[in-house]
């Protein structure tokens, strides 16, 4: 794998701690802050209503109400939207969805963080259950046909792109940032974070269960990451990576180059 030194960019961020008790604003104020990013009781208003009576709401219904009034919160929305129940939703009002998305019960979409960007989902992309997807500190962007397995999170420091067609198994890890521990005798969460930059998984790739990638990380286009791996340098286009830490073991022109070598007289 190619090996590069990263640029380090400490992270602008307020412990929650912080803010979810801020004196300087009222309890309904931080909810309405934390939840929509705004202080309108009206939005507020509309949200929660929305959340309590459809919700949770289970079966045909529930998807079908959800659909006729979920798009309301959302900065954009396609047709053919489907919503399972107990989906948990932050900002809305920058994330974007595209046509055709599912996305199934009990996600979180979280893009109190994720600045003007906010999180870009493009068509017919599947977030299966449990998945957190959160613009920390930075965007996120799923490109169309991307499809994400059972509780993956997502956490953006300094933007996430997920390219088209990526298939990401199961479990895993993607992004994070990291702490400064220049001082032993100080907690860890207190001597600020950084970041190494952006992570972006090419087109057509795949990441098998429980496989995580560290921010900072390009992983190319073409790529499959077996299950397990910790990928903390980039991984180029066509290759096959395995271990903790990942490398290459493989490259897939190479193997099917020999396979089409081996499949026969050649067309």
């Amino acid at each position: 794998m190619c090996e590069k030194v990263k640029k380090i960019t400490p992270i602008p961020k307020q412990l929650l701690s912080e803010q979810l008790h801020d004196s300087n604003m009222s309890i309904l104020q931080r909810y309405c802050h934390k939840v929509l990013g705004n202080n309108s009781y009206a939005a507020l208003f509309v949200y929660e209503l929305l959340i309590l009576l459809f919700g949770n709401l289970p079966g045909s219904l529930g998807y079908a109400l959800r659909k006729w009034s979920y798009p309301r919160l959302f900065k954009r929305t396609g047709s053919g939207l489907i919503l399972g129940k107990g989906v948990t939703l932050r900002h809305p009002g920058k994330i974007s969805l595209g046509q055709r998305v599912a996305i199934d019960d009990y996600v979180m979409l979280d893009a109190s963080g994720a600045q003007d960007a906010g999180i870009l989902i493009g068509d017919d992309v599947v977030i299966s259950r449990n998945c957190v997807i959160q613009g920390k500190t930075g965007p996120v962007r799923i490109d169309k046909r991307a499809d994400i397995g059972c509780n993956v999170v997502m956490a953006s420091v300094s933007g996430i792109t997920i390219g088209e067609a990526v298939l990401i198994a199961g479990n895993c890890y993607l992004g994070g940032g990291r702490y400064f521990l220049t001082n032993p005798h100080e907690p860890v969460m207190d001597q600020g974070g950084f970041s190494r930059g952006p992570l972006s998984i090419g087109d057509n790739s795949w990441l098998g269960a429980g496989v995580i990638v560290l921010d900072g990380v390009r992983v190319g286009k073409g790529c499959v990451v077996g299950a397990g791996t910790v990928v903390t340098e980039d991984v180029p286009d066509f290759s096959i990576a395995l271990g903790v830490p990942a490398r290459v073991v493989k490259m897939r022109a190479t193997t099917q180059d020999e396979e089409n070598e081996e499949d026969g007289d050649g067309i």
